[in-house]
């Protein structure tokens, strides 16, 4: 009787770690970053630390924990964001990196029907709603030519194993709403050696100077062989 006992604390972090499979599965299954283990591993580790609160006497508070449980997890976050960032990927990813400690803190605490719920929302979320959001990015924008007064297309040949890096540089030099990313993609050039990166913008004013300055600083770059726009 005093085992079984013992082992009662175990069940919420099962349950975490198999509700964080669940929802790392379909990550996993789509080949994304943050996948199975990942997933799993937020979601037992946010409730070990909700658990700890609960079972420690003293000024540990569960409500305390999660709220450091949920500022913790955004390295994990900012990380997947970091990789993909250059494809303009990974935000959904660290969305649910966020849900899966929410599971965990939730079976910590003891709220396992609540954990099970939440689980089977961001399964809903990921899986059913994928087809939709697939539907409306196939849609054409419904900006109007007199809406959309100008287009620009920013070119930068660079290193191929610095490719990363200019991508994000360029996405970052696009921050704010003047300019509005459309496309980027990239190309190997006949050496294999370099890569061309290609934005394509769009506004509703004239940005010559900032389109200027953006690829001005991409030129600074030592692996930056070519850069311009028209």
């Amino acid at each position: 009787m005093i085992f079984w006992e013992s082992l009662q604390p175990l069940w919420p972090l099962v349950l975490a770690a198999v509700l964080g499979s669940l929802v790392g599965l379909e990550r996993q299954w789509r080949q994304r970053l943050a996948g199975l283990r990942t997933n799993a591993l937020v979601a037992l580790g946010a409730a070990s630390f909700t658990l700890m609160s609960m079972m420690v006497e003293g000024e540990i508070s569960p409500t305390r924990m999660a709220a450091q449980v949920v500022s913790g997890i955004g390295f994990l976050g900012a990380g997947v964001i970091m990789k993909e960032g250059a494809n303009i990927r990974g935000l959904n990813t660290a969305a649910t990196l966020w849900c899966s400690a929410a599971i965990g803190v939730m079976a910590g605490a003891g709220f396992h029907l609540v954990a099970m719920m939440v689980a089977l929302c961001i399964l809903a979320i990921n899986i059913l709603l994928r087809p939709v959001v697939l539907i409306i990015n196939r849609q054409p924008m419904e900006n109007s030519q007199e809406e959309i007064d100008w287009r620009y297309e920013l070119n930068v040949t660079c290193h191929s194993d610095q490719e990363a890096h200019i991508r994000a540089l360029l996405l970052q030099g696009l921050l704010g709403d003047a300019l509005q990313l459309q496309k980027l993609e990239s190309s190997h050039r006949d050496d294999q050696r370099s890569v061309r990166v290609t934005a394509q913008l769009y506004a509703t004013e004239r940005h010559d100077a900032l389109v200027e300055k953006v690829i001005g600083r991409l030129s600074l770059e030592p692996s930056v062989s070519a850069a311009g726009w028209d």
